[in-house]
């Protein structure tokens, strides 16, 4: 977990308010994109893994809000999905994925959405989600809060892991490693009322946020899936942590979120989890 009071202090010279409103807007420009083009893709292309694709839908997205923050922040690094790095001389960097949920987007499948994160020192500060199907616009600033379409959020408070909906996802490198979250998919569908599989982490970790899914965890993930989603997680109340335990480490690609009454018998119970062998499903 992060602590927000200590990060609070330390950016109390930045213009919060102001890059909270940059981060919505890049999201909303988003949103427009992805809305505008939804089932009418050009192009589709693998970018190497197996189910790792990109549209000219995500290179669009992505090239106008990269010119939307250079003109607003040019002082202000960018971590981009498509594109990489773009480094300043900041301790401030804008963490960008286009199209989250892009295999979604390309079967016309309507569970996807555009994340923009602010992180400082790798620390997430602002984030913005939005879910253009949904017409919802999920969001935090540190210390102010999270809100959909401008309502508070707060997550969930289930009284155990029985009577919880989770919610979970398989990274691209699924197919080569043990680690892969199956084993842990099927032990704790036999522990809750269920676990979904939305195929957009940022998406995932804002129904969290709001309530609508108890926990979250997943493996495999880059800084632009959670930048976002982890400060709109914590500023709803949430905890956020390494999976299955451990301090949330942005760069390490990994992440369990949930509500604090579900933090120790989840973390429990991923821990009694042995991968399945490979030899079970290839």
């Amino acid at each position: 977990m992060f602590e927000s009071s200590s990060i609070e202090e330390s950016t109390k010279n930045f213009n919060l308010p102001k890059l909270y409103e940059i981060a919505k807007n890049s999201a909303q420009i988003g949103n427009d994109i992805l809305k505008n083009n939804y089932n009418k893709i050009q192009t589709i292309s693998s970018k190497g893994r197996k189910g790792d694709l990109v549209t000219n839908v995500d290179l669009e997205v992505e090239n106008k809000i990269k010119e939307y923050l250079i003109d607003e922040t040019p002082n202000i690094s960018i971590n981009a999905e498509e594109s990489g790095k773009l480094n300043k001389s900041s301790d401030l960097t804008w963490c960008i994925d286009p199209l989250d949920g892009t295999t979604n987007y390309s079967h016309g499948y309507p569970f996807f959405g555009t994340s923009i994160g602010l992180v400082y020192k790798n620390k997430p500060i602002i984030g913005a989600i939005s879910v253009p199907y949904l017409n919802e616009l999920y969001s935090a600033c540190i210390g102010v809060g999270s809100f959909c379409n401008d309502i508070k959020l707060k997550v969930s408070t289930p009284q155990n892991l029985s009577n919880s909906l989770l919610v979970t996802g398989f990274s691209y490198d699924r197919f080569e490693t043990e680690d892969n979250n199956y084993a842990e998919f099927c032990y704790l569908t036999h522990k809750t009322r269920g676990v979904r599989r939305g195929g957009a982490a940022a998406v995932d970790l804002a129904f969290v946020a709001a309530g609508k899914v108890d926990g979250y965890w997943e493996r495999g993930l880059e800084i632009w899936d959670l930048a976002a989603g982890a400060i709109i997680v914590k500023e709803a109340g949430g905890i956020i942590s390494d999976y299955p335990s451990g301090e949330f480490n942005l760069s390490s690609g990994r992440i369990l979120a949930c509500s604090p009454s579900l933090k120790d018998e989840l973390k429990k119970e991923l821990n009694k989890v042995s991968p399945l062998k490979k030899n079970l499903y290839t």
